[in-house]
């Protein structure tokens, strides 16, 4: 038990560091900017306590996984040549399809009115959301969304390092779509590739609207479900004096 809580302290330290770290880059780099969307008075308190609460509820399930991957319970290993390579990169995109599938279906059934309050109200104070709104969670909805990823690391092998590079990917999108302004180029946005992807623009609109766009990281099953939606134009920020 005594390890628990140590690996447990550790692990919300780490995430809460990795979100300040993080969401206050780019917060500086991007979201500063002279016309960039401002959020009204306390919503960046609001969004870094909320963050802050939501950083040791992942942190749980995540110290499970821990304690579990010490006494040989899950299936992270650390021997590269365990599988063939190619399930490197395999098992990350399978990761994340998997993972983007639930939040989509979680994302619409806490849009549900009667649930809506309970679940996913903090996180929708930040119309205008920004860097540090990409943790910024209700408890509840944190605990509902926590555990997908360390589940699947009992049931799904996974490499510790592609692991740690998919947690440190979904912090830095996940802090690029709430930024409020897009950052990747028109063409890309629209493109082929990122057309398929979430992005500030299309995850913008979803904190306007509320209607539409409830992906993760693909726009697949907002295609499916008849969800998706774009702005004709995208939130553009130009440097001072631009």
């Amino acid at each position: 038990m005594l390890a628990l809580v140590v690996t447990f302290a550790a692990m919300t330290a780490i995430i809460a560091v990795r979100y300040v770290l993080t969401s206050g880059l780019i917060y500086m780099l991007v979201a500063r900017r002279p016309d960039t969307p401002r959020p009204p008075a306390g919503a960046l308190r609001h969004e870094i306590v909320l963050s802050l609460a939501s950083s040791a509820i992942y942190a749980l399930p995540a110290a499970l996984v821990v304690e579990a991957w010490k006494s040989g319970h899950t299936l992270l290993y650390t021997d590269i040549n365990a599988y063939p390579l190619i399930w490197l990169p395999l098992s990350a995109v399978l990761y994340l399809l998997i993972q983007d599938a639930h939040y989509y279906w979680a994302h619409r059934l806490m849009h549900d009115r009667r649930l809506f309050k309970w679940f996913h109200a903090g996180h929708h104070r930040s119309h205008t959301p920004t860097a540090w709104a990409s943790f910024a969670f209700d408890l509840s909805e944190a605990a509902l969304v926590a555990w997908v990823l360390p589940l699947l690391t009992l049931l799904i092998p996974i490499h510790v390092g592609v692991a740690m590079g998919l947690l440190i990917l979904m912090t830095a999108t996940a802090t690029l779509n709430h930024c409020g302004v897009e950052i990747w180029p028109e063409r890309f946005v629209r493109g082929p590739i990122g057309s398929w992807l979430i992005t500030s623009t299309h995850h913008g609109l979803h904190h306007r609207r509320m209607l539409t766009n409830f992906g993760l990281h693909f726009r697949i099953w907002d295609r499916l479900m008849g969800t998706d939606a774009m702005p004709e134009a995208s939130v553009r920020s130009k440097p001072a004096g631009g």
